[in-house]
């Protein structure tokens, strides 16, 4: 994938730029308290997806009581509180591309209604369920800070037990298994990588190509507009920009 870019690689590129603390620790936030009331209690030994997201928000340097008064929402503790569900809306959207947002919302009608408009306005639509989501795989990805070439991190990260490797921009993603997740995560990290993240994440099995100029600046305005829904936790796509095209537009 080398010379493409994808909405993953994008968006970390403008995180430090464009997303307001506030923001960011709001969505994660819900992030914790949705992982511990569904994930198995607040306990991160015991709750592999609580701990995902708390490794996501020290990683941001959230602030201690912010982490602990989400676990303790999910838990139900202090009072009835704000009851967050998961919502998972699909779509379509301009240039033939396909939209996955994941949500944490406590009124789904809103939340329906805020995504089908953003949607609508870009020339795209709200799809029924199940109507992209199968065009994805569920993995694990692991992003690696290394100044190896692509062939020496793809040969470790496959010794690691890895299934796949994709080079973006000064990173690399890689690719496993969801049951491996950890496994590989350390065994990079015992083989001296430095990783800048793990998630579990969406991985399109086609990809659409965007080598239009202006299809490429409505997809990308498209993923900032839904990416700055409050709700939205995570966005997917399969759309893939060359980086050529990339670098002559703005969003």
């Amino acid at each position: 994938m080398s010379g493409h870019s994808k909405w993953s690689q994008i968006k970390r590129q403008k995180a430090s730029a464009d997303v307001k603390r506030g923001q960011l620790f709001s969505k994660l936030a819900n992030a914790i308290t949705i992982a511990t009331k569904e994930g198995g209690g607040g306990d991160p030994q015991t709750n592999f997806k609580l701990r995902m997201a708390l490794e996501q928000a020290k990683a941001v340097n959230m602030p201690k009581e912010n982490i602990q008064r989400a676990i303790d929402r999910g838990l139900g503790k202090g009072g009835a509180g704000t009851i967050l569900e998961e919502v998972v809306y699909e779509g379509f959207g301009p240039g033939g591309i396909v939209i996955i947002a994941e949500a944490a919302t406590d009124n789904r009608n809103r939340a329906n209604s805020e995504i089908k408009k953003v949607l609508e306005l870009a020339g795209g639509r709200l799809a029924g369920p199940n109507s992209v989501l199968w065009g994805f795989e569920k993995k694990g990805m692991i992003t690696v800070k290394s100044d190896k070439i692509f062939d020496e991190i793809f040969m470790a990260a496959a010794e690691a037990g890895a299934e796949d490797v994709e080079e973006a921009g000064n990173v690399f993603e890689i690719y496993t298994k969801l049951e491996d997740l950890e496994k590989v995560k350390k065994n990079l990290t015992d083989r001296g990588f430095e990783v800048v993240s793990s998630e579990l994440t969406l991985k399109p099995t086609d990809i659409v190509k965007i080598t239009d100029p202006g299809q490429a600046q409505k997809v990308l305005a498209l993923m900032d507009k839904l990416d700055e829904l409050e709700f939205v936790q995570k966005v997917y796509s399969n759309f893939d920009i060359p980086d050529e095209i990339l670098q002559n537009i703005t969003t």
